[in-house]
């Protein structure tokens, strides 16, 4: 039994059943009116990968980063906050008494949120010459005392609160979740196809560039990114469902707020920490699919043997194992899986599992802060590499290869690489694409692995267009 300081019993969080479904679009459906809605999403039933749903809304409070200022948004005020992004997340959620660690419930209240690629400019000096031409926060992570868990390996959902939770308003939740209707929501319709931000012609200079960059030593790789955009009309919540319809994938993810709508259908986890043990599983290396299922078996195994992504993977799982190294036990990081292939529906993916054990006087936000960004859409070495990114895309990354996820009260987080994630703000919408370059990357195959990697995504929304 965990205790307060003084002595007391912790009350226990309540656990109310719910039915259990595969497509959680109907749980969704009936808290998103409730605001700051979130779905972290497994994918399922069409992705074989991923374990929980988690669902969450009407956060007590929101950590919210913008070009520099660090403000807390609680009971209808608005207060700056003098610390780092960081700092701050770890002072709130320890207003909170910790929950125990279930091995049955990833999250029992806590934080879930973004964190934007151009959080690293809080924690590193890093240039500014890349155009910041979306207003979007760099970081906004909401603080939430209830939320809907589905596990599909048990086959279980449960509607999960904190103590002192009012049962009023868990019986409200409970009538929403159970007989409610959902809000009407209206279609989303493209209003023209995606535009590529980047001329060809730039495309093929930054990659000169980077290829001289490599062969003076500046670096070993660089994470090059090319963005797509369009404007929309409509709810972007129907072009999500259509999305992970087209793409199922384990860390994808579903966020809607003032400052706009994130819908991420990541492969790829960046951090997950689970009782002190720490997992990261960096994705280099990619092969489209093929309808022909001959074609497609060797399209597998040449991604499998290729040298060339095989050390591009490797390069990345040298630079995670460092970045553990800050906050892990002495000796504890290893590499139980190398160079495995995962297959979604578009593509293959190389994919390596990087472990360790966190060190005693640290915690999952020091994890998170130590390791962003993550090292398989930076490069090597990664600050150097970072500074490369800023001087070459024109600009800023915004969401794109941040993080989205969730830190628990019972010490549990999981985290994605935010790849595959487009961001709608106000009419417009915006897609990204990239790949590690290395010395021996040909730039005619870099550029179409760019599209191998998002053209189903794209595609889809672009069906909608009048």
């Amino acid at each position: 039994m965990r205790l307060f300081n003084d002595g007391r019993p912790l009350p226990l969080i309540s656990r109310t059943a719910l039915d259990y479904r595969e497509d959680n679009s109907h749980y969704f459906e009936r808290i998103r009116s409730l605001g700051n809605a979130v779905w972290l999403d497994s994918g399922r039933p069409l992705s074989r990968y991923g374990r929980y749903d988690i669902l969450a809304a009407a956060p007590e409070f929101i950590v919210r980063y913008d070009r520099g200022t660090l403000s807390l948004e609680r009971d209808g005020s608005r207060t700056l906050l003098e610390e780092s992004p960081f700092d701050a997340l770890k002072r709130l959620l320890a207003e909170y008494p910790a929950q125990p660690p279930r091995p049955d419930l990833p999250f029992s209240g806590g934080l879930i949120g973004h964190f934007g690629y151009d959080l690293g400019r809080a924690l590193e000096q890093l240039p500014a010459r890349a155009a910041d031409d979306i207003d979007f926060p760099e970081m906004r992570v909401g603080f939430y005392a209830w939320a809907i868990i589905v596990d599909h390996q048990q086959r279980r959902a449960e509607l999960v609160a904190l103590p002192g939770t009012s049962a009023q308003l868990l019986a409200q939740l409970d009538e929403r979740l159970t007989t409610a209707s959902p809000e009407p929501a209206q279609p989303f319709r493209l209003q023209a196809p995606f535009a590529n931000d980047l001329s060809r012609e730039q495309y093929n200079d930054a990659l000169a560039r980077i290829d001289d960059y490599i062969h003076a030593g500046d670096c070993y790789q660089v994470n090059f990114t090319q963005r797509f955009s369009s404007r929309f009309d409509g709810d972007p919540w129907q072009a999500y469902r259509r999305l992970r319809a087209a793409a199922p994938t384990p860390y994808s993810a579903y966020l809607e707020n003032d400052d706009g709508t994130v819908l991420s259908l990541s492969p790829e986890q960046f951090l997950g920490c689970n009782d002190g043990q720490v997992t990261t599983k960096p994705i280099k290396g990619t092969r489209p699919r093929s309808a022909d299922p001959a074609q497609d078996k060797r399209l597998k195994q040449e991604l499998k043997k290729s040298l060339k992504d095989r050390a591009e993977n490797l390069m990345i799982v040298d630079l995670l194992r460092n970045d553990l190294g800050k906050v892990c036990s002495f000796g504890s990081v290893r590499v139980p899986r190398l160079f495995a292939v995962e297959s979604y529906a578009n593509v293959h993916h190389l994919v390596t599992t990087v472990t360790g054990t966190l060190a005693g006087d640290r915690q999952p936000l020091d994890l998170l802060a130590h390791c962003f960004p993550g090292g398989s859409i930076t490069g090597a070495p990664k600050i150097r590499a970072m500074e490369i990114i800023d001087e070459l895309e024109p600009q800023r990354r915004n969401i794109y290869c941040g993080s989205i996820g969730y830190i628990s009260l019972c010490g549990r987080m999981d985290t994605s690489i935010t790849i595959r994630t487009l961001l709608c703000e106000q009419d417009r919408i915006f897609c990204w694409a990239g790949g590690g370059i290395v010395a021996d990357s040909v730039t005619e195959q870099e550029y179409e692995e760019t599209y191998s990697k998002v053209n189903n995504l794209l595609k889809t929304l672009e069906a909608t267009c009048p």
